[in-house]
């Protein structure tokens, strides 16, 4: 969420013309990053939060994009863009541990499933 709101201090210095394009985009997929974990975490398996984390990862993937067009239409600093992107990337690195973990726990389950089966 701390993210998210770097997010928003970094697009309220967005010319206002970009209001209803760049500068809401960029907010509505820094806002899907939390909350798909947050919304994944409430299903009751761990593969439906899997794909929860899965949309995670795709919309902060979203976010690094328009950062970097941010930075293009200079929008954002170079030094802004690049802080932005280095903690996008330590989210990344975390979202893909645990997407893993999940996927780790299922394949044992199943796996389980199917001795006790035998």
């Amino acid at each position: 969420m701390e993210f998210t709101v770097n997010v928003y201090h970094a697009t309220a210095q967005f010319p206002r013309h970009e209001l209803y394009g760049l500068t809401q985009q960029l907010r509505r997929a820094a806002v899907s990053v939390p909350s798909n974990i947050a919304e994944g975490k409430g299903h009751r398996s761990d593969r439906e939060f899997a794909n929860f984390l899965l949309h995670a990862r795709g919309s902060l993937l979203e976010v690094q994009t328009q950062l970097m067009i941010a930075e293009q239409l200079q929008y954002l600093s170079r030094d802004e863009a690049n802080r932005l992107q280095l903690l996008s990337d330590a989210i990344g690195r975390s979202l893909n541990s645990l997407i893993n973990s999940m996927r780790g726990n299922a394949h044992q389950a199943k796996g389980q499933r199917l001795a006790t089966n035998d």
